[in-house]
């Protein structure tokens, strides 16, 4: 497990913890299967956090846990110093698909959380800052436009800002580019990374994509499968801000071939 300095987008040194996980376990059917195993995990302010795994290691029972959506069989999960016990307006989440709602603007749609929680009133002072927000996603301009007069990538980019309203401590990403296209992806990767960059945002990301984590991530937790465990924590030596051309060098690909053969390993435990 790495134990260097991570840095935050800018390249200065992470802050104080945000989230923090301890001995966090899952397991269902009354005990008889275990999903996640004594997972202790930290994100720290600033960071983009990946985890990687193949399917059945528990990433998404992982995020499912982090949201507040089910609870550990055993272990602590603390956001800001408090316990998580259900989901909470700190919590930020966005899906593999945009779930936008038709009948509602772009603006109806990412102020549509605070509307929800604190009334129509709360819901039109957001305005401005919901605009503010299309404007640093690219989405000047479409304001009033509705869903299904925007490309996937678009509809993805209103989703992150609907994200962003509430101001989350953490946010919560469950591949949500896995729909779109390769150079959309890493055109959205790269906005993703500005994004977050500017709005100085923690970010966890729960993803398949070897190459997807490292362009991205601090850090990496690499699973292992059956049970969920952490195999290793790897840092990413890459200077940001990160570009597509980091995708050729040799310590990129240095990179994921580690990563490929720590997963590889996981397989055959």
């Amino acid at each position: 497990m790495s134990m260097a300095v991570a840095h935050d987008y800018s390249g200065a040194p992470l802050g104080a913890p945000v989230y923090e996980l301890t001995h966090v376990g899952k397991t269902y059917a009354r005990n008889r299967v275990v999903a996640l195993e004594d997972v202790s995990l930290t994100l720290r302010k600033g960071s983009f956090t990946s985890v990687i795994g193949s399917s059945g290691c528990g990433k998404s029972t992982l995020l499912k846990i982090m949201a507040g959506l089910i609870p550990p069989s055993s272990g602590r999960v603390v956001l800001q110093g408090k316990p998580v016990t259900g989901p909470r307006r700190d919590i930020g989440m966005m899906f593999q698909q945009a779930t936008l709602f038709p009948w509602k603007t772009a603006v109806e749609n990412i102020v549509l959380p605070i509307e929800i929680r604190d009334g129509k009133a709360a819901a039109k002072k957001a305005r401005e800052k919901a605009l503010e927000l299309l404007d640093i996603v690219g989405l000047k301009g479409f304001e009033e436009v509705y869903p299904n007069e925007l490309s996937g990538g678009m509809a993805q980019r209103a989703s992150i800002c609907r994200m962003l309203i509430t101001e989350p401590a953490v946010l919560l990403l469950d591949e949500p580019f896995s729909a779109l296209d390769e150079l959309s992806r890493d055109n959205m990767n790269m906005e993703l990374q500005r994004i977050c960059r500017e709005t100085e945002a923690t970010a966890f990301l729960v993803t398949h994509s070897i190459q997807e984590a490292v362009i991205l991530s601090d850090e990496i937790v690499v699973m292992k499968p059956r049970p969920g465990r952490i195999a290793e924590i790897v840092k990413v030596d890459l200077p940001r801000p990160r570009t597509l051309h980091m995708m050729t060098t040799p310590e990129f690909g240095e990179t994921v071939d580690y990563i490929r053969d720590l997963l590889d390993k996981g397989e055959d435990m």
